[in-house]
């Protein structure tokens, strides 16, 4: 994770150094304060998609990509209070879901799963995104 200047230490940014946050403008996780949310993460290790046409295992990915970046920032997978999926194609609603069961079944966070048209490379098939509450930490 690199650091972002410019927040006077009040607003933490870390970058992955994806191919995407420099480009667009983007942190990784930001936290402020006892908040914390990742970017929206997906099965993109070292600029290329990992488990391409695996639904479930590319949500496994994306999941243990948002958890390592909440983690420097502090958060641990039971801090994780909200998840977002997005999913190009309802029918890999049922893997995507199972997928986010085996990471936070024991901590059930609200989510959502909304169906989209499509993600900035059409080999990735979900896109996660994750909120955290670190209390007094």
């Amino acid at each position: 994770m690199t650091a972002v200047a410019g927040d006077g230490g009040a607003v933490t940014r870390l970058g992955s150094g994806g191919p995407w946050e420099a480009v667009y403008g983007y942190s990784r996780v930001v936290r402020a304060g006892h908040l914390a949310w990742t970017a929206g993460c997906t099965s993109t290790v070292d600029g290329r998609v990992a488990h391409v046409g695996d639904a479930a295992a590319q949500t496994a990915q994306a999941l243990r990509i948002g958890l390592d970046a909440l983690a420097g920032v502090g958060a641990e997978p039971g801090d994780v209070v909200r998840t977002r999926m997005y999913i190009t194609d309802r029918s890999f609603a049922d893997e995507v879901g199972r997928a986010h069961n085996v990471v936070f079944g024991a901590v059930r966070p609200v989510a959502t799963m909304v169906v989209v048209a499509g993600l900035i490379d059409p080999e990735l098939l979900v896109e996660v995104e994750l909120e955290a509450w670190l209390g007094d930490r």
